[in-house]
């Protein structure tokens, strides 16, 4: 068995990951271009860094067409 690193980012780190704002955020999430957040607790959510990752390697091929 393999233990494969995961990172849970919070809301701030992801908006300066993609630089969108929490409202925009939860739009794309609503709209399903965003991944939904994983429960922390009972008032906190996070994301895993690699779903962070996929969502701006997307916008990236998607913004630069080859």
């Amino acid at each position: 068995m393999s233990i494969i690193q995961k990172n849970i980012l919070r809301m701030k780190q992801v908006q300066e990951a993609t630089g969108l704002s929490k409202s925009t955020i939860y739009l794309f999430i609503r709209q399903g271009k965003f991944k939904k957040p994983i429960r922390l607790g009972q008032n906190s959510v996070g994301w895993l860094s690699s779903d962070i990752e996929e969502f701006i390697n997307a916008r990236v091929t998607a913004s630069r067409p080859e």
